[in-house]
């Protein structure tokens, strides 16, 4: 252990030499937090981005009307100390908390969620996440401290909606002052934290808010006990894992899979994991495609993909495997469906491929109609998905099926990925609720993206929508439930792991706890204390 440890030591400080990135990994400093991640976000507006780089720092730098717990499934107060909802689901009414602040001292009142909210989900607003508010009619403050939501239709999904960092109440002076720059040279919020200075793909700094009281009841703290935290941006894996070993950084939960054994067995780190973690990858057919547009083909690679071996090889086996559409720990998911998923079963796909007419070609590959069983593959490249993806091309192309493969830069996949020119795609995603999950890519009105299948089925929209406006848990339950069925009796996705959130911490570190809410790791980090 000892020799490993000094040669990762040694990989990392040559990485480090060789970047020029040896001053963002100086001796720790008294009272300052360092977090190490891999990437960053293209900004911090909470409306404007949907990076999982951006939450994890907004949760830090604003507050949102409610909060949810480590258990994934329950709501609770934050800025609103509690709530009524109308018999109608159209209305709901938000009792503020009197002593909230922003970070500049000004007091926060009801006027200024009413200016958040529509900057968020106003006309005119741009922002690609708008769709999770609702259809929202109007909201208006009752006075200073209520505030009410007035929705055009229920929407059963609000509350965990708007526990989400795009819901986070902003300071208009600040909004004003910044203008387009908002999140990117400054902010205003009452969180925790408050910023100080971001130099993109490098480091965020924020300084602990001295007004700040009112954390979520899932902290024993209400305040926060850091007086600084750096998030330091460290794109090697190998590199990131030797500055968590030599001191150099307290807390990650960028942490390789690989690299977790070995710090389990160090005395002076600290490695725990969120079992209730929800964030998945599959992959998606493109259902108008050639090839793709045969059920018989979407079924048979779900029968021929080994997802236990997957997760073991991209996840050291800290991921879960998938063996359903959502993960079994969602809010209404459909326990059905793990009997109607298909499970790994080699002859089954070449069976169910030659029943519909997938013959055998001279090359192996199969043929239909003058149509060879090939596709095309886009993702992202990143640690898991190259691993993921070969393993899936050896396992189709067992069964007769050829799978070309097309990862690119995280900077160039987005773009990709919203063509036409892929067959299948590759992507991971948080949730909280089945029927958001749902919502966000099987919904019709979602293409061309997120819904990348082009799924255009009218039960699918109409179950969605029966979840999404039920006032009661019984109906949407069954809508949703009924949803994830047909989706997986039609093979939309292939459904491959739940990924791990593992938080690794150094000996300074005491009261970290993994959260994980839209891949932020340590949400409002409030327990978090340094020894030294």
């Amino acid at each position: 252990m000892r020799n490993l440890r000094s040669a990762l030591a040694m990989t990392g400080a040559f990485a480090l030499a060789a970047t020029g990135a040896a001053p963002a990994l100086a001796q720790q400093q008294p009272g300052q937090l360092t977090v190490l991640r891999t990437i960053d976000a293209d900004n911090y507006d909470p409306i404007r981005s949907t990076a999982t780089a951006a939450a994890e720092i907004v949760y830090l730098l604003a507050d949102t009307l409610v909060s949810v717990d480590y258990d994934m499934q329950t709501i609770q107060p934050l800025l609103a100390e509690s709530w009524e909802v109308s018999d109608d689901g159209l209305t709901y009414t938000f009792n503020l908390r009197d002593d909230v602040k922003f970070c500049s001292g000004r007091d926060m009142t009801a006027e200024d969620v009413v200016y958040s909210f529509e900057r968020w989900l106003g006309p005119d607003s741009a922002s690609p996440t708008k769709f999770r508010g609702g259809n929202l009619a109007e909201i208006r403050a009752v006075d200073d401290h209520t505030v009410e939501y007035v929705l055009e239709e229920p929407y059963s999904d609000l509350m965990f909606q708007l526990a989400l960092s795009f819901a986070s109440v902003v300071d208009r002076e600040a909004v004003e002052e910044l203008g387009e720059n908002f999140g990117v040279q400054g902010f205003g919020g009452t969180g925790p934290y408050c910023w100080n200075s971001w130099t993109p793909r490098q480091e965020v700094v924020l300084d602990k808010n001295p007004h700040y009281t009112w954390g979520p009841p899932a902290y024993e703290n209400g305040t926060p006990q850091v007086e600084r935290m750096v998030w330091r941006v460290i794109p090697e894996s190998n590199t990131l894992m030797a500055a968590m070993q030599a001191g150099q950084a307290d807390l990650t939960y960028y942490m390789p899979p690989f690299a977790v054994p070995s710090l389990q067995a160090i005395p002076t780190m600290t490695v725990q994991q969120q079992e209730n973690y929800l964030y998945d990858n599959f992959v998606g057919f493109k259902v108008d495609k050639p090839v793709m547009n045969d059920p018989a083909v979407r079924r048979a690679i779900n029968q021929a993909v080994n997802r236990d071996a997957l997760a073991q090889a991209a996840f050291f086996g800290l991921g879960t495997p998938l063996h359903s559409l959502l993960n079994p720990k969602v809010i209404d998911f459909d326990a059905q469906t793990v009997e109607l998923t298909p499970a790994f079963d080699r002859d089954a796909a070449i069976a169910t491929l030659e029943e519909a007419g997938w013959e055998p070609g001279a090359d192996g590959i199969r043929v239909k109609d003058g149509q060879r069983a090939s596709f095309l593959l886009y993702g992202i490249r990143n640690q898991q998905n190259p691993v993921m993806a070969e393993g899936m091309q050896a396992d189709l192309r067992a069964v007769g099926i050829e799978m070309e493969i097309q990862l690119w830069d995280a900077t160039a996949a987005w773009g990709r990925l919203a063509t036409q020119e892929f067959d299948a795609f590759m992507l991971s995603y948080p949730y909280v609720t089945a029927t958001e999950a749902l919502s966000l890519y099987f919904r019709s009105t979602q293409m061309p993206t997120p819904n990348r299948m082009n799924w255009d089925n009218e039960e699918t929209d109409r179950l969605i929508d029966e979840a999404r406006q039920a006032t009661d848990d019984e109906t949407r339950k069954a809508a949703i439930g009924a949803a994830q069925r047909q989706l997986v009796e039609a093979d939309v996705w292939l459904p491959i792991v739940s990924q791990p959130m593992i938080l690794v911490t150094g000996q300074r570190v005491e009261g970290a706890r993994p959260h994980g809410v839209y891949g932020a790791g340590i949400y409002k980090g409030l327990d978090i204390s340094l020894t030294n």
